[in-house]
C-alpha cells in the first residue's frame, strides 16, 4: 500500500522542485507552498502538505488548505483510498488539480455526486510567451484602480455567477472583496477603447517561472469584437518584459478557446474545479 506522510518544514526544498517540475498542473499548490509554508496555517490558503516517496524521491503530493481545498498532485499509480483515508473528519469545501486526478479522488472520497455550485472540466492550455501574438486591435491596457470600482465589481459578481457558479445573493459581496483584493495586489488591467472599459484580464497566480491567467472577463455588450484577447495578449507582453518565461490558462467553452488559440496558446491537457455547494465531512 502507498504510504503517504505529513511533510515537514525541511521537505520545502524537494517538495517546491518537484512542483515547478508539473508547474502546468501544480500553480496553486506551488504559490500556496511558497507563500505559506508546507505546515498549514491560519490563512485561508495555507495548506498542509502530504508527500509519496520512493526511496529519498518524492513522486506526489497533495495539500490540504485551512478553508477545506483539496489539491493532488499525484501523477502516475496512485492509491487513491490512501488519500481518502487521510481525509477522514476534514470539511471539504472542493478539489481542484488536474482533471483525471481529481476525478479518481472524487470517486475514493464518494464525491463524485455530492451537490456543487461548480463542476467543470476545462481545457488546459499553455504558451512560451516568446511565442505570443499580439493582435492588431484598438485598444491599451491600464491597471485596475480604486476609480473603476464601480464597473469592476458588478463585471466581477457577473463572473462569479456565470463562471463560478456562485449564488446571486453572495456572487456582489464576493466581488467587492476580490475587486478590493485585486487593486491591492496590482493582478488585474483594463482593456480601455475610446475611453471606456470594454475588458478585463488578470493574474490568478504570478511566479518566476510562469503566469496563470484568471478571471477575464467582457461584459455582453462588448463580447465578440476581439477585446479579451487584445487585453490578455497585451497583459502577458508585460509579463514577457519582466522576464516570465510561460503562461497557462484555463478554456470553459468554445468562444474562449478561439481566442486564446488565436494569441498562440496550446491544449496540453485537462483542468477540474469542484465546488461543492455546502463543506462535505469525510466519515
Amino acid at each position: 500500500m502507498t504510504q503517504f506522510r505529513p511533510a515537514r518544514l525541511s521537505d520545502q526544498p524537494a517538495l517546491e522542485a518537484f512542483l515547478v517540475a508539473h508547474i502546468e498542473t501544480s500553480v496553486f499548490l506551488l504559490l500556496n507552498l511558497r507563500d505559506h509554508g508546507p505546515l498549514g496555517g491560519t490563512h485561508p490558503r495555507a495548506m498542509r502538505y502530504f508527500i509519496r516517496e520512493v526511496g529519498a524521491d518524492i513522486t506526489g503530493c497533495f495539500g490540504i488548505s485551512t478553508t477545506g481545498m483539496i489539491m493532488p498532485q499525484l501523477p502516475g499509480p496512485t492509491d487513491w483510498q490512501a488519500v481518502a483515508s487521510l481525509l477522514i473528519g476534514q470539511h471539504i469545501e472542493g478539489v481542484i488539480g488536474q482533471a483525471d486526478q481529481c476525478a479518481a479522488l472524487l470517486a475514493a472520497t464518494h464525491l463524485t455526486h455530492a451537490p456543487t455550485n461548480l463542476a467543470s472540466r476545462e481545457k488546459l492550455y499553455a504558451l512560451d510567451l516568446c511565442d505570443l501574438i499580439v493582435p492588431d486591435h484598438p485598444g491599451h491596457i491600464v491597471p485596475l484602480d480604486i476609480t473603476m470600482r464601480d464597473v469592476a465589481v458588478p463585471w466581477r459578481a457577473a463572473y462569479q455567477t456565470e463562471a463560478l457558479g456562485t449564488p446571486q445573493d453572495q456572487a456582489y459581496p464576493r466581488a467587492m472583496d476580490e475587486i478590493d483584493a485585486y487593486i491591492i495586489a496590482g493582478s488585474h488591467q483594463m482593456l480601455i477603447q475610446n475611453g471606456a472599459c470594454v475588458a478585463m484580464t488578470g493574474f490568478n497566480a504570478q511566479l518566476p517561472e510562469l503566469v496563470q491567467i484568471g478571471g477575464v472577463f467582457t461584459p455582453p455588450e462588448q463580447r465578440s469584437q476581439g477585446h479579451a484577447r487584445r487585453a490578455v495578449a497585451l497583459h502577458l507582453q508585460q509579463a514577457a518584459a519582466q522576464g516570465v518565461p510561460r503562461s497557462v490558462l484555463f478554456a470553459a467553452n468554445t468562444a474562449a478557446e478561439k481566442a486564446y488559440e488565436s494569441i498562440g496558446f496550446k491544449h496540453i491537457g485537462h483542468f477540474s474545479i469542484t465546488l461543492f455547494t455546502n463543506p462535505e465531512v469525510l466519515t
